[in-house]
């Protein structure tokens, strides 16, 4: 039994969920209305005046919508000679009396389609209101989920970025290591410049003595 439940909520609810709003909306039109233009039918609501209120709405013009929802609750097509017939159906706006007084939670979809249309609230019937919350819906799970790729695809290249800067860095090490080697060798090469000629010297003084000695030797030896 749980597991039939745990199935049926999400659908159920979701509708639901968008009922409440719509009536909610209603409600908040109808706090709206209430000081406006039919302020005498509406600012303290009964059956009687609600009535009379929806004739004088539907004289005037209505959509073929709104023409539907009257004939749905009222069991009658709108004929503006059939007036007597209407003012029979005076019970059927005690929902929306109750409703508008916040004394009930009507859930016949047609009162509060009727409902609706009296005070003249957008989009009607339920069926509209619904189709535009899916369609806002739809609209926000797209932009979701646009920014949701952007954002990998941005996280995707700052990645690329990152890896082909740590392959440039791996790529100037041998480089610094070049130069520090570089370096070495040119400091050998000019610690060498600066010794070898100080041996070269004494090399020569050596010998210019050693050949000195001999020279003064032999004289000696000939005298």
């Amino acid at each position: 039994m749980k597991i039939r439940e745990s199935k049926e909520v999400p659908k159920k609810g979701k509708m639901n969920n968008t009922l409440e709003e719509y009536k909610k909306a209603i409600r908040i039109k109808y706090e709206i209305e209430k000081e406006g233009e039919y302020f005498d039918f509406l600012y303290h609501p009964s059956r009687g005046k609600l009535r009379d209120l929806c004739w004088l709405i539907f004289e005037d013009n209505p959509t073929q919508d709104d023409l539907n929802v009257f004939r749905n609750l009222l069991c009658l097509n709108f004929d503006h000679t059939q007036k007597h017939k209407f003012k029979d159906q005076k019970d059927k706006f005690r929902p929306i009396e109750t409703f508008f007084k916040g004394e009930t939670d009507p859930s016949n979809i047609d009162a509060i389609n009727l409902a609706a249309v009296i005070v003249d609230f957008q989009p009607r019937p339920f069926k509209k209101f619904n189709e535009k919350c899916r369609i806002e819906e739809a609209k926000q799970i797209k932009n979701v989920v646009e920014n949701v790729t952007t954002e990998i695809e941005n996280k995707g290249i700052e990645k690329n970025v990152l890896v082909k800067n740590e392959h440039e860095e791996s790529k100037d090490i041998p480089k610094k290591g070049n130069l520090l080697l570089n370096f070495k060798n040119l400091f050998s090469k000019k610690m060498a410049q600066k010794i070898y000629p100080r041996k070269i010297i004494t090399i020569a003084v050596g010998a210019v003595a050693l050949v000195s000695s001999a020279c003064l030797y032999l004289v000696q030896k000939k005298d």
